[in-house]
């Protein structure tokens, strides 16, 4: 087997001065496949041995139970609930994100109207080797037949919510059971299941699915402004807190641009030697009072060569776990083929190495604005700006020193 795999890419290796001879490793988060079943939650919580931190009662803001990340939830599954307006503004924020062609003079060109189904069918011809195949009584809509993977032939966008993971018919449609409507108003196409079944579409909301998750940072804040060195980068360039070694000075949590990382104030978990026992009882309760907590990606089982418990859990397959470049080509892959199915909202989350924490371990492809789902647009790492600092306070310094000889010389010739 090749070794050139199992170093770590240059940049990150010389920004982080990671000199391990691992691959980095990382999460690939699809929120476009995730239903909120809160697997991923319970198997964390479960295998750290992290205490519940609510009353099992859904909030009022929502159908979730747990609110955020926390010392104690270290995965967090969101629920936001979204109308079609917002869902049309999504994906016209996501085409200006792609849309970097030249400027031109005069109106812009006008959409494609679409069709009585909601599905919008391209004028494009199909290419001369393509398996084009008119779709009979479709309004003049002529789809390409297309692969088992891709429910979305060329031309053919559905422009209202897909339910992913299900694959239409060759022809045309999308992965919802959104087909061209046939003339005359008659309903569209209706895709189908594994089993089968019709799979309906909800044309008038949808839900946002949001599994959230330390972002484990190329820089992570939490990691440089540490003063006890409580928390280390590991082999597989994720970011740990030793319990053992923090002191609960918070320092690491306002440190996080993200808000992930949090002081545990219940003061008692179980330990982890104690997996698959029953419940023990609080007097022999490990005490943990103020120690900072975040998720470790479960170091643990990858040092043994184990998936995450979130990962495995995941029934969806919507958190992918490996190494980070080969999880960031497989997060491309899947925008595009999204946008290929004219879910042009889709964008990936983490994968710039280029932004204020140089790329995250933990990358996301959301279906909208980042601050819908209480991400930062642009997260900024608090020591980013440490050498400009010091070298402003150098010059202040050599100015305070330079004007101190010349009083003392202007002086001296008085």
């Amino acid at each position: 087997m090749s070794t050139d795999n199992l170093t770590p890419t240059p940049s990150f290796a010389d920004d982080t001065y990671w000199e391990h001879p691992h691959h980095r490793r990382g999460f690939f988060t699809d929120t476009s496949i995730c239903i909120g079943c809160k697997a991923c939650e319970v198997a964390c919580k479960e295998w750290n041995r992290n205490p519940v931190d609510s009353d099992y009662e859904i909030l009022g803001s929502s159908y979730d139970n747990t609110g955020g990340l926390g010392a104690d939830t270290w995965r967090h599954v969101a629920f936001i609930e979204q109308s079609q307006e917002r869902i049309e503004q999504a994906r016209e924020s996501g085409r200006a994100l792609v849309s970097l062609g030249m400027p031109r003079v005069g109106p812009p060109a006008a959409s494609p109207a679409p069709a009585a189904g909601g599905c919008a069918c391209g004028s494009a011809p199909a290419a001369a080797d393509s398996a084009a195949v008119p779709v009979p009584d479709s309004g003049g809509c002529t789809c390409g037949a297309t692969p088992a993977n891709d429910a979305a032939g060329p031309g053919c966008a559905c422009s209202s919510q897909s339910t992913p993971g299900v694959t239409a018919p060759a022809g045309c449609g999308s992965a919802g059971g959104c087909g061209c409507s046939a003339e005359g108003g008659a309903a569209p196409v209706a895709a189908t299941g594994g089993d089968g079944s019709p799979v309906l579409d909800t044309p008038d909301f949808r839900w946002l699915m949001s599994s959230d998750v330390c972002k484990h940072c190329t820089h992570a804040g939490c990691l440089d402004v540490c003063p006890t060195g409580a928390l280390f980068r590991t082999e597989f360039g994720t970011v740990v807190v030793q319990e053992d070694i923090c002191n609960g000075c918070g320092t690491c949590v306002a440190g996080c641009p993200f808000g992930v990382i949090e002081r545990r104030n219940d003061g008692l978990v179980e330990p982890k030697t104690q997996r698959g026992a029953p419940p023990m009882p609080d007097t022999v309760k490990v005490p943990q009072d103020g120690i900072a907590q975040k998720c470790t990606l479960c170091y643990d089982r990858m040092k043994n060569d184990q998936t995450p418990a979130c990962a495995q859990a995941c029934p969806t397959t919507s958190i992918k776990y490996g190494e980070r470049e080969s999880m960031l080509a497989t997060a491309q892959q899947r925008v595009a083929q999204l946008h290929e199915q004219g879910r042009t909202e889709a964008r990936l989350y983490g994968a710039n190495p280029q932004d204020g924490v140089g790329g995250t371990g933990s990358i996301f492809l959301l279906l909208d604005e980042p601050e819908v789902y209480g991400l930062p647009p642009d997260p900024q790492v608090p020591t980013k700006d440490l050498h400009r600092m010091y070298k402003r306070a150098g010059m202040a310094v050599m100015g305070i020193l330079a004007l101190g000889a010349a009083a003392f010389t202007v002086g001296e010739r008085s």
